[in-house]
């Protein structure tokens, strides 16, 4: 009974075939808000010599009747004896300074906003927002990277040098408390603070971030350190209506929590240790090991967009995935029924039953949480339409190298594989007897640093039985 997972070097090619989803998903579709944002910033330049124009004008309007009038002003009827000043007069006022008024009313902005418009149908959403920063907050927990060291950029790999300023923190800690993630909202509030303590610059102020971080450490149970935080918020803004508020709740909870305890126990033995939390347990239950491997420890085997939902056997978006994908068929490109045949050279299995080659870009925090690719014995219906069976093998080929992260893993094999561009890892999902190998249940692991191009053919059984025969018992 063996596992096959093999890297094979392989030419490949690079195609783009991008439907519509999430910014946030797919660092190819990102690349158009890079172009986007460039657009409008020469749009704001062109408006800023035009407003620079007409300011120039009116400029040299003003030092020009700046001057006349303090001559004019000093001797006003000796000025006006003069019967051409008297017109002149006449004339500016009539006629020149209604002049200028059209000139100050001139919308210089017309053409910057016209364009502004047009672009903001195609701008990301609250919800890329949001995803954007789970993707950041989904790197910090895999890689064990602090708010700090995101805040510097200080990531491995990088081309370029990034930092987060203190109203970039606090969007950070805002949306983590808008999805109710106050683990990862007092994270992001307190580096905001150590960043105003260090005498960084911003909008944001340290009354906003103690009134998020207070109530954020009161949800995680830490009522003693919740008491303190809002009475640092009213010392700074005493008028404060909700911190006074809290403060009057948090003191009578801590008063019946005091009344509730045994006589014997100490203050010290009451009180939550301040500043620590621990990261809430979630639906994963291989979440420690993933993470791991995702990282390169404990690694014992080291090798160099859409799911089908498993009940209904449709095409669906799922947020344990974060990618971009589509699907190629041989008549899109000659390339594509190259490609094809090389991988049925390479296996001795035929894609006339497999599925179509998927192109997947994974975005910003990209990732594909742990899942086996055939579906189990309560998931039958979901290659059903198909009409070709199981999924007895996946073909996974990396089309570009990533700098950071991204690796594929096999939890319950310790086994890691690094992107690396013009290589991929075939393996078998069934055992020969038809059975699901559930050692290759596996994760495609968040992308740290850079841009990750895959593509994948998954072959049915149908098709295989002479190529891969079955085996006499369940283990074969």
């Amino acid at each position: 009974m063996k596992l096959w997972v093999s890297a094979l070097l392989m030419a490949w090619f690079g195609v783009l075939s991008c439907v519509q989803a999430e910014f946030f998903t797919s660092i190819g579709h990102m690349t158009d808000l890079i172009y986007a944002e460039k657009e409008l910033v020469q749009s704001l330049k062109e408006y800023i010599l035009v407003e620079e124009a007409k300011l120039s004008k009116i400029k040299s309007w003003a030092n020009k009747m700046e001057a006349l009038t303090s001559k004019s002003a000093a001797d006003a009827e000796g000025y006006l004896a003069h019967p051409v000043n008297a017109y002149k007069l006449v004339k500016r006022l009539n006629t020149d300074w209604p002049a200028l008024e059209d000139l100050v009313l001139q919308d210089s902005a017309a053409g910057f906003i016209a364009n502004l418009s047009v672009q903001r149908q195609f701008f990301p959403t609250d919800e890329d927002e949001i995803g954007a920063a789970k993707a950041l907050m989904r790197l910090q927990d895999t890689y064990r990277l602090d708010p700090g060291t995101i805040s510097r950029g200080e990531l491995p790999g990088t081309k370029y040098q990034a930092m987060l300023s203190v109203d970039d923190c606090f969007g950070m800690g805002r949306s983590a408390y808008n999805e109710g993630d106050y683990y990862h909202t007092v994270l992001w509030m307190e580096q905001v603070l150590k960043q105003l303590d260090a005498g960084e610059e911003a909008t944001t102020t340290k009354s906003q971030v103690l009134d998020y971080l207070s109530y954020a450490v009161f949800q995680l149970g830490d009522l003693h350190r919740a008491l303190e935080l809002t009475r640092r918020l009213l010392s700074l803004d005493p008028s404060h209506e909700r911190a006074g508020g809290n403060l009057r709740y948090f003191e009578q909870l801590l008063e019946e929590e005091r009344e509730k305890t045994l006589t014997n126990q100490t203050e010290a033995e009451l009180a939550t240790p301040e500043g620590i939390y621990e990261r809430p347990v979630d639906y994963l239950p291989e979440r420690d090991v993933y993470e791991s491997l995702c990282r390169g420890e404990g690694v014992k085997l080291l090798a160099r967009a859409t799911v089908r939902d498993p009940k209904t056997g449709v095409l669906t978006v799922a947020s344990y995935r974060v990618s971009k994908s589509s699907w190629l068929e041989e008549d899109d490109d000659p390339v594509v029924a190259r490609v094809n045949r090389r991988m049925q050279h390479i296996t001795g299995l035929t894609v006339k039953t497999a599925e179509l080659l998927q192109v997947a870009n994974y975005g910003v925090g990209g990732q594909y949480e742990p899942h086996f690719d055939f579906s189990r014995n309560d998931e039958r219906d979901t290659f059903k339409h198909l009409g070709t069976g199981n999924r007895v093998a996946t073909f996974l080929n990396y089309m570009s190298d990533v700098e950071a992260g991204g690796a594929t893993v096999f939890p319950d094999l310790g086994a890691a594989i690094w992107p690396k561009k013009g290589t991929a890892v075939f393996w078998y999902n069934l055992l020969r007897s038809g059975e699901g190998d559930y050692r290759t249940r596996h994760a495609a692991c968040p992308v740290l640093v850079g841009c990750k191009w895959v593509s994948n053919k998954w072959f049915h059984e149908r098709g295989q039985e002479f190529l891969r025969p079955c085996g006499s018992t369940e283990v074969d």
